[in-house]
């Protein structure tokens, strides 16, 4: 009898053992192959090379940023991959392309019938992983996805009916593509959607009304792309916190909001009308951004007295009247910016920023009367005079539009005499297609090559054959500059840039822009000068401020020995790096992720002048006060690609600054001194570079460090975080030009610093919440 008790003990003892195997998180042996497979699709990524090494043992992962696999018994319920494509090019036959994205033999729809075979998986995130073609209707046999996120990646053409088909979905982001088609319209049956955001593609079409059926919606971004048309009525969606709308198209009068909505961002679009008084009344509001649109007359009073408003930004319109005495400010309200529009009367006294109160007021551009000055003289205002430029501007549209549609005609009756002569060319033809990259004829549809060279802001050599893969800049004429400018005149004057004169100036369509004037001192060759200056005008990057254009002054004149340059850009409102470094102004001093924020930015601009264009652009003259902030804290970089224009322009002496001149070709030695004033703030006048690079043996120290280091950065940086940048900086004023990183390795570092940065912020956090 103990014999047998005994053994039965045993046996109870090793089915416990049998179910605790199987019970804890150990894939089956397909889950871990499929994982493999979508491994080896993705073309080995670095992140994923030691996948070989768990054996199976994929659920016990330590999760960071960058990689999160989560299992619900033994199958995968959570996928997230973070890439680090960064943008290089390579030359085929003369044309440059991005090989950022995986190669010519990748095929989406392999991978994604592979992810397919996840079938419980709840969460999938592919983010910058270089993934490009359609995305596949087959995404939608993933049917418990309750996450989607493919952003930043290389995908094109529309986005596919069936995703409507996973209504357990709750995020939906698919942001920073190529998707060109019409925004869909199939939200209808997505009634657990709480997040959609589709921002910086090329969709285009009308706002989705189906939307608005969803009131599970909490965010709604749709920034950067080519939306037409009106808004419908938006105050179904009851739980509505974020509308992100730039940078698109719109046309149509402001739509009305739910009451709940804290965030509304409807910049640079050609909104008209009134501003609804409905909007006094969204008690919730904490930022609206209405600014560079056609909205006309007074705003309601009650906007600026919102119980929750801190950002109002209004600028670039055609609002007018007068606040005085109308206007009260809510007590949270700490930016207001109502310049460039037609508001007179003096200013309500919360807006005066002569008060005692902190609160950051922009008011230029108007017909304001500050202290016994008036900005404008009324007739600027004057309603007579905007209707007069409206007509005027309409007479243009319309001739413009007969020319246009008299090239359309022409361009018709080309391409008939093309197709007759088809076969006399054919030998043009081909000779042609052979200059064409295969790896653009091989994986990409007709017509796709040419948009995604232009939409990834590359410069091609193609250009010399006639193909341009950006829009042509603008060509201003000296007159329109000179009345933007009130004639150069001294108000307008801004000071003096790395070369030239700067003035601010003000479009007739409201838009305010930074006009430099640059002298001529010798014959040069206009034809060259705009190839230079057409170059010059496809360096387009997110984090470059934009060149909208030039004016060649007496161009007529080919003898002429003194002419004057133009050089038209987007104005940038917020100040420079620098002023944000500055002990002058603490309450504008960023904290340290703000200034890796801009240090990653303005690193993946020159990372793009470097390795992005063809010829490479240098000599970018990177300093802090040549790094511009807009009113969101992006980073934009100033002064840069004129080395491609200065071979034209007679040598002007750069304004003094504590590096030599001998050190401004080497833009990474330069933006290692911008590392180091991000650490110990600005370079205080009469120390130079000898001072810093003296400086920078403190860093080796903790005593040295809580010397040198910005007490701001000390007091919200993680020690990691600040170790990685230390160690950067050092190798980028490295005096031997050889031991310099690249901007890549600039560029990832600073990226990591940031991720290990927002990782101890977030367990800051939890320990609090704790």
């Amino acid at each position: 009898m103990g014999c047998y008790c005994s053994n039965l003990l045993v046996f109870i003892l090793f089915l416990s053992w049998g179910l605790f195997i199987s019970n804890t998180h150990q894939l089956q042996s397909t889950q871990t192959q499929i994982l493999l497979q979508i491994r080896k699709h993705l073309e080995y990524p670095l992140l994923l090379s030691n996948w070989e090494n768990y054996n199976g043992d994929f659920c016990n992962l330590v999760s960071s940023p960058q990689l999160s696999i989560k299992c619900e018994g033994n199958s995968v319920s959570e996928l997230k991959i973070m890439g680090d494509k960064l943008s290089k090019v390579s030359d085929f036959h003369g044309y440059a392309i991005p090989n950022q994205t995986l190669s010519e033999t990748f095929s989406i729809d392999s991978l994604v019938v592979t992810l397919t075979r996840l079938n419980t998986l709840r969460v999938l995130s592919l983010v910058s992983l270089g993934i490009w073609g359609p995305l596949p209707g087959k995404i939608h046999r993933l049917s418990s996805l309750e996450l989607l996120d493919m952003s930043s990646n290389f995908m094109f053409g529309s986005i596919p009916n069936e995703i409507s088909r996973l209504t357990k979905l709750h995020t939906l982001t698919l942001d920073g593509n190529f998707f060109n088609e019409s925004v869909p319209n199939w939200f209808n049956p997505m009634s657990n959607l709480t997040i959609l955001s589709l921002k910086n593609n090329r969709l285009k079409g009308q706002f989705p009304s189906s939307i608005t059926k969803i009131t599970m919606l909490t965010d709604v971004s749709f920034s950067n792309n080519n939306l037409t048309g009106e808004l419908p009525d938006l105050t179904t969606l009851s739980n509505l916190n974020l509308l992100d709308l730039r940078e698109n198209h719109f046309n149509s009068e402001l739509p009305l909001l739910p009451k709940g909505v804290t965030t509304v961002l409807l910049s640079n679009n050609s909104f008209n009308g009134k501003i609804p008084e409905e909007f006094s009344k969204l008690n919730h509001l904490q930022h609206l951004d209405l600014s560079s649109n056609s909205l006309v007359d007074p705003p309601p009073s009650g906007l600026f007295s919102l119980p929750n408003i801190s950002y109002l930004n209004l600028e670039s319109n055609m609002l007018s009247g007068s606040l005085h005495n109308v206007i009260k400010c809510g007590e949270n309200l700490g930016f207001v910016d109502i310049s460039s529009n037609r508001f007179t009367g003096s200013l309500p006294s919360c807006l005066d920023t002569n008060s005692s109160n902190k609160r950051v007021v922009k008011f230029n551009g108007n017909c304001l009367i500050i202290g016994n000055e008036q900005q404008n003289p009324d007739s600027f205002c004057n309603e007579d005079s905007f209707k007069k430029k409206r007509s005027w501007s309409s007479t243009v549209w319309i001739v413009v539009g007969v020319i246009g549609l008299m090239v359309i005609f022409l361009v018709i009756v080309a391409f008939v005499r093309l197709v007759f002569r088809r076969r006399e060319n054919r030998r043009e033809t081909v000779t042609l297609q052979h200059t064409v990259p295969k790896v653009i004829q091989d994986s990409l549809p007709s017509g796709i090559s040419s948009e995604v060279l232009a939409n990834a802001r590359i410069i091609s050599e193609a250009s010399k054959l006639g193909t341009q893969v950006v829009p042509s800049c603008r060509v201003f004429s000296i007159e329109e500059l000179a009345e933007s400018t009130n004639n150069f005149s001294a108000s307008f004057f801004l000071g003096e840039g790395s070369i030239g004169k700067l003035y601010k100036g003000m479009l007739e369509n409201g838009s305010n822009i930074v006009v430099r004037s640059l002298s001529l001192f010798k014959k040069y060759s206009i034809r060259n000068l705009k190839v230079r200056l057409d170059l010059l005008s496809k360096l387009r990057h997110p984090h470059l401020v934009g060149f909208l254009g030039y004016c060649i002054d007496g161009e007529s004149l080919e003898d002429s020995t003194s002419s004057r340059v133009f050089l038209v850009h987007e104005y940038i409102s917020n100040g420079n790096f620098r002023a944000h470094l500055s002990e002058c102004s603490p309450d504008r001093i960023l904290k340290w992720p703000d200034r890796l924020a801009v240090l990653i930015g303005i690193a993946k601009a020159v990372h793009f002048l470097h390795t992005g264009v063809i010829p490479a652009s240098s000599s970018n003259r990177l300093r802090t006060n040549n790094i511009l902030l807009d009113e969101h804290c992006i980073a934009k970089l100033s002064d840069y690609g004129l080395s491609i224009i200065t071979e034209e322009l007679e040598q002007i002496e750069v304004l003094k600054c504590f590096r030599h001149m001998k050190k401004l070709a080497d833009d990474v030695y330069d933006f290692g001194f911008i590392l180091l004033e991000a650490l110990v703030g600005p370079v205080v006048t009469g120390k130079g570079e000898a001072f810093l690079l003296n400086e920078m043996k403190s860093f080796g120290s903790q005593d040295g460090r809580q010397r040198i280091v910005d007490p701001v950065v000390l007091t919200t940086c993680s020690q990691e975080s600040l170790s990685i940048v230390i160690s950067i900086t050092n190798k980028c004023i490295s005096i031997e030009p050889a031991n310099r990183p690249s901007f890549e390795d600039v560029l990832w570092n600073l990226q990591y610093a940031a991720q290990v940065q927002a990782t101890s912020d977030s367990e800051q956090k939890s320990e609090g919440a704790s």
